[in-house]
């Protein structure tokens, strides 16, 4: 049987490093599973792994769409299933890794049938957000669904505002949907999360932000500008310092935000994740363990 093993946990735990580790030992191929690395333009900001990472093992789906193409997790889907599919007429292990929760439960369960949006709904939803503001957005999200609240990032504007014309086009919370059916997959599922003592966590995702300042982030955000109203570009990192171009902050307050945005979103990460029972935990030191696990689990 084909297995697919899925690397997951927040950003800057260590992902890349353990699945390049586990794709050596068991000579196969890794698809990313995140949002951001997806597009071409954002480097910097969106931690792409360094050329000396992506010649260790081949990589899929990293930097191959532009920051104006329309994309989603069913697209996702449709070309992750794809390329499983192409690597397993090779071998049968492949490794699906990323920070992505939506995007691996695309692969992992499919994506439900979500209703089509009636412009007029979208339009006031919109009309809702220009006017009131991101914060009457997420009181809204939180009475309509409560448990897709608690999970979703609540600083990224377009994913409360999906999330708010489904529950009302639907008549139903967006979990509910999500949840409706999972699809049978034509492989074997083994699912790895990563973590670290919170601390710990915390202190690389700082470190991390402060190489990325180091690398020249604000000059790449400076150069992505004409593009900050694509939604690939709405997320920590580059919003803060567009916040800054406008004069709503200092330069050392926006790497400030950063920090603390990103660490906002590796918890909202580790929350997707303990949604689910079929994850297994490991620290990103324990990778002879993990590879152990995943030998002990392949069928």
């Amino acid at each position: 049987m084909n297995n697919l093993i899925v690397i997951a946990g927040p950003t800057a735990v260590g992902k890349t490093k353990t699945a390049i580790e586990v794709a050596k030992h068991f000579d196969t191929e890794i698809i990313s599973a995140d949002s951001r690395q997806i597009f071409i333009e954002p480097q910097i900001g969106t931690a792409v792994p360094s050329q000396e990472e992506l010649n260790q093992a081949k990589h899929y789906l990293i930097g191959t769409k532009h920051v104006t193409e329309y994309y989603n997790a069913w697209l996702y889907e449709q070309e992750a299933l794809n390329i499983a599919q192409s690597i397993f007429q090779k071998r049968n292990v492949a490794i699906l890794a990323g920070g992505s929760g939506l995007y691996i439960d695309a692969v992992c369960n499919g994506i439900d049938e979500i209703p089509d949006i009636d412009p007029e709904l979208r339009a006031h939803v919109q009309s809702e957000y220009e006017t009131k503001g991101i914060q009457a957005l997420r009181q809204t999200l939180q009475i309509l669904d409560p448990e897709y609240y608690n999970i979703v990032d609540l600083s990224n504007p377009a994913r409360i505002k999906r999330a708010i014309e489904i529950c009302l086009q639907a008549g139903k919370p967006y979990t509910q949907l999500r949840k409706a059916q999972k699809k049978e997959r034509p492989f074997n599922c083994i699912k790895i999360a990563l973590n670290l003592p919170r601390e710990e966590l915390y202190n690389k995702i700082n470190s991390r932000v402060g190489q990325m300042i180091a690398d020249g982030l604000e000059n790449e955000v400076r150069k992505l500008s004409q593009y900050q109203d694509c939604t690939a570009l709405k997320t920590v990192g580059y919003r803060e310092f567009f916040d800054y171009f406008a004069g709503k902050c200092t330069s050392d307050e926006a790497i400030e935000k950063i920090k603390q945005n990103t660490r906002k979103y590796a918890k909202k990460q580790i929350t997707w994740l303990n949604r689910s029972n079929d994850y297994t935990w490991f620290s990103p030191y324990e990778v002879e363990k993990v590879i152990d696990f995943c030998e002990k689990n392949i069928r």
